[in-house]
């Protein structure tokens, strides 16, 4: 699972170390746990210590704790203004006016953490045209945002 992780850490341009022994897994979630909790857990466990994310279909979806994780390191990150954030959180794409500052690549196609102004890490997104050559259009695209849970969660109480 060690794999999967540091795979998906690795399409930021960051590197983060995780002792395999410590990450756990069940029913496709992976948790990261310290050495104590390590030999406290059952074979039935519900949660413990840090969710990293899932797995489903051989493709690894990662957690929010993950993603703030990922983002203290190197990675490929960018801080958008208080309104952009607020987009951002709604589902909404990037617009170059809206970002304060990017570090890490700014290349087409290269993925890249969405933080605030607080460093607060909101999600990621995909970067739809050279960060350095664009002026106006939109620069980013959201692939995931921490606002996704909340519409989902909308959806599923008006489909039912």
């Amino acid at each position: 699972m060690k794999t999967a992780i540091t795979d998906f850490a690795r399409r930021f341009g960051a590197r983060i170390d995780l002792v395999e022994r410590l990450i756990v897994s069940r029913k496709n979630r992976h948790y990261l746990v310290n050495s104590v909790l390590t030999q406290l857990l059952r074979k039935d466990f519900y949660y413990a210590g840090i969710y990293l994310g899932k797995t489903k279909d051989a493709k690894f979806f990662p957690s929010f704790g993950l993603l703030s994780m990922i983002s203290k390191t190197n990675a490929n990150r960018i801080v958008v203004d208080a309104k952009t954030a607020w987009l951002f959180v709604c589902g909404r794409d990037i617009f170059k006016t809206g970002v304060v500052q990017a570090s890490g690549s700014r290349k087409k196609d290269a993925q890249v953490l969405v933080l605030n102004e607080n460093d607060e890490c909101l999600g990621f997104g995909k970067i739809l045209h050279n960060l350095d050559k664009t002026k106006t259009q939109v620069v980013i695209k959201n692939i995931l945002d921490i606002g996704d849970f909340l519409r989902r969660e909308r959806h599923a109480r008006t489909d039912g």
